[in-house]
């Protein structure tokens, strides 16, 4: 009778597992019939975007931000499969596919077992898919949504997979290397733009046609006509009208994409994160902004279908180390200071301080005008006013600005890469002293370990409240859309790791 009793047990077990097994491997359908599926769903990323950068740009903007005002308001944990820090990657591949993985890693598992992404899901569903962001389209948080790759960096394989997703509309920068210069692609097949024309997508890179874009009009690749390093957008503070900004690429995706199966729609902040390595608060927070504004544009949308509708917003980390605090104000802010900057630390390196460096000799004394031109700062005048400085700040512009006409950037000495983090010396040295004086200070040039807000509004958004990993997004996700909340394989397809 023992020995019969084992058998049972045994038994009993192993068809709890069959049961459960085949549960979690039915194609992505709803999980019950009947129960009501969100069917228009939007998720903004704010890379590098965590507590501080939105507090800080809610205070310069001197009224809350939507994003803060949504009704479910979460925090998020964000660390990576093999390091507490987390990059980009790993992040995404988290948010997206519900699973962790290694840095640089995107959509696999850190065995190299690819996994499809909530995008990739929908689209089998037969909603529409939208990707946009500010950065290049082969980067790694939009690659997160439909890409399989061990290396992020492995940007012309990426640009592939974007041709073979099927995806309806892609907009933002551009793409980092369609010739496969760095020859890092294990299957060549030729130029990856032509190739995407073949796929049957049309690239469009004028402010013109993509204002001509209309409803119909599927397999668009939208390219701002003007892009700053790194194929990217223009930062926000940088941007003139002939620039395509977030909010009107979100608001032409939703034109687009509207159908009766509805849509996913990711929008990324990503240059939030730029700025906040080359620590410069202004520009990061003028790209939150930007952002808030487009997620102004997606509520409209919501409050337009309320019952049918998700927004959630989260980030993939926290970028510098962001202070609201600064020990040389004590408990003072003066945000206001910050509204006197005009450009961002990108621009003013590349249209000042590179000029400057090919005219030969310049003192510090020709640059202190521009110094005060583009970020406010005072040489003299009442110490009591905030954006006076004070004879050490002269001093270290000045030994800064030395540097920068030396090209001592310190990316090989430890000193120098303390002070300046392998940035153009003399601009980040302007941007500490002027976030100094509103009262922000920055602790690094790299991704923090903080936990990250996560915010949310309509059909499912309660699930959004409370404390949770950013492998639990992807899973809310998949529960508010109606598929299983659980890692979804592709097959018994895997990403060979050994080459």
């Amino acid at each position: 009778m023992k020995g019969i009793k084992t058998i049972t047990r045994r038994g009993f077990v192993r068809f709890l597992l069959a049961f459960f097994a085949c549960l979690f491997t039915f194609p992505p359908v709803a999980v019950r019939a009947g129960v009501k599926k969100a069917k228009y769903v939007f998720l903004f990323i704010g890379d590098g975007m965590a507590f501080p950068q939105r507090m800080a740009a809610q205070n310069y903007k001197g009224q809350k931000l939507l994003m803060n005002k949504l009704p479910a308001q979460g925090m998020t944990t964000t660390y990576a499969a093999n390091r507490f820090i987390t990059g980009s990657a790993a992040a995404v591949t988290a948010i997206a596919c519900g699973h962790k993985t290694n840095i640089g890693m995107i959509g696999i598992t850190p065995d190299g077992k690819v996994i499809k992404s909530i995008a990739e899901l929908a689209k089998e569903d037969g909603k529409k898919i939208g990707i946009i962001t500010s950065t290049s389209l082969d980067h790694a948080t939009p690659a997160g949504f439909y890409a399989h790759v061990p290396d992020r960096d492995m940007y012309y394989d990426i640009e592939i997979q974007l041709a073979n997703s099927g995806f309806d509309f892609f907009g933002g920068g551009g793409f980092k290397d369609p010739t496969n210069k760095r020859h890092n692609s294990r299957h060549y097949i030729g130029n990856a733009l032509d190739y995407m024309r073949s796929r049957g997508y049309r690239i469009i890179n004028s402010k013109e046609a993509f204002e001509r874009l209309h409803k119909g009009d599927d397999k668009v690749i939208v390219i701002n006509p003007r892009l700053q390093p790194g194929d990217s957008l223009p930062y926000r503070i940088d941007q003139t009208p002939a620039d395509i900004t977030l909010a009107q690429l979100t608001k032409k995706a939703i034109e687009l994409l509207d159908n009766p199966k509805g849509f996913f729609i990711m929008v990324e902040g990503g240059k939030i994160d730029w700025a906040c390595h080359a620590n410069d608060a202004v520009t990061s927070i003028k790209d939150t902004l930007a952002l808030d504004q487009a997620i102004k544009v997606a509520y409209d949308f919501y409050k337009k279908h309320p019952d049918e509708t998700l927004i959630v917003v989260t980030a993939d980390h926290e970028t510098g180390g962001l202070s609201l605090g600064f020990a040389g104000t004590k408990y003072a802010s003066y945000f206001g200071v910050l509204h006197l900057q005009d450009m961002s630390y990108q621009r003013f390196t590349n249209d000042i301080v590179k000029p400057l460096k090919k005219k030969g000799y310049v003192t510090f004394d020709d640059v202190k005008p521009l110094i005060t031109r583009h970020f406010g700062l005072k040489f003299e005048g009442d110490p009591t006013d905030p954006l006076v400085l004070k004879p050490f700040e002269i001093a270290e512009l000045k030994i800064a600005f030395e540097d920068s006409m030396k090209n001592a950037r310190g990316k090989h000495d430890p000193y120098k890469y303390l002070l300046y983090g392998g940035y153009e010396p003399l601009t980040v040295t302007i941007t500490h002293i002027l976030d100094h004086h509103a009262g922000l200070g920055w602790t690094s040039y790299k991704h923090t370990g903080v936990p990250v807000p996560t915010s949310a509004v309509g059909l499912y958004s309660s699930l959004f409240e409370g404390y949770y990993d950013n492998t639990d997004i992807a899973k809310k996700l998949m529960k508010a859309m109606g598929f299983a909340p659980v890692v979804h394989y592709a097959g018994m397809i895997s990403y060979s790791l050994a080459n």
